[in-house]
């Protein structure tokens, strides 16, 4: 795949270490853009350190289950890489960086680091699928994604723009929907843990399901944890 100016096609493009940015309810997946404002001084230099090197950053989320310490949370198993293609300052002391992202990783372990910022070592293998565009697209089913979005919107009187929607690449609707939902962080790991573009589609397809259900005041059977 295509990441700004670089390429990653298999896992020797892949580093074997990352600088992790931890943030609650923030979801990357492979091929999306996910806009951040940097503005923590460690994480000022943590994007500092990418500039000057391979541009990537790790999406990672605290641990939903684990008891945190505010100072340095546990962190889930699962993140997703992204190669900084924008970046700007403020003027007034922040980074405005886009992440396009490109695969996702699960932590092998956390490095004892010297910089402010965390850092991990990271195994790619199990998600170089990731690596592939459009891979299972015509495993999804569509016409019941897009049934779950329409019944969401009119449960919240809201509108989409259906022409751009009807012509979004199925593996581009799908990650779009799950990095919009608007459910929590339990809800998003699950999305970015899914094992497939399929089961992705279907995990937000269930959630919303229940979110309708217990909107309308019926049993939706149980949340995430």
């Amino acid at each position: 795949m295509k990441a700004g100016n670089a390429s990653y096609t298999s896992i020797k493009d892949l580093p074997a270490t990352l600088p992790v940015f931890p943030l609650s309810g923030a979801l990357l997946l492979p091929r999306t853009q996910l806009p951040l404002n940097i503005f923590e001084p460690r994480y000022l230099a943590m994007v500092d350190a990418a500039l000057a090197g391979q541009r990537l950053i790790g999406m990672v989320q605290p641990s939903i289950t684990d008891v945190q310490d505010g100072a340095k949370p546990a962190l889930s198993s699962v993140g997703c890489a992204g190669r900084i293609t924008s970046f700007q300052e403020s003027g007034d002391g922040r980074y405005l960086i886009s992440l396009q992202g490109i695969a996702r990783f699960r932590i092998a372990e956390e490095l004892p680091a010297m910089t402010p910022f965390r850092q991990v070592a990271c195994d790619f293998l199990p998600y170089l699928p990731d690596l592939e565009s459009g891979r299972g697209e015509s495993d999804v089913d569509r016409e019941g994604l897009l049934r779950a979005f329409r019944a969401y919107l009119d449960a919240h009187d809201m509108e989409a723009d259906w022409d751009s929607v009807e012509r979004a690449e199925t593996e581009v609707l799908v990650n779009a929907l799950c990095m919009m939902s608007p459910y929590g962080p339990a809800e998003k790991q699950a999305m970015l843990e899914a094992a497939d573009l399929k089961t992705r589609a279907e995990t937000l397809v269930a959630i919303t399901e229940i979110d309708l259900a217990r909107s309308a005041g019926h049993e939706g059977g149980p949340t995430l944890q």
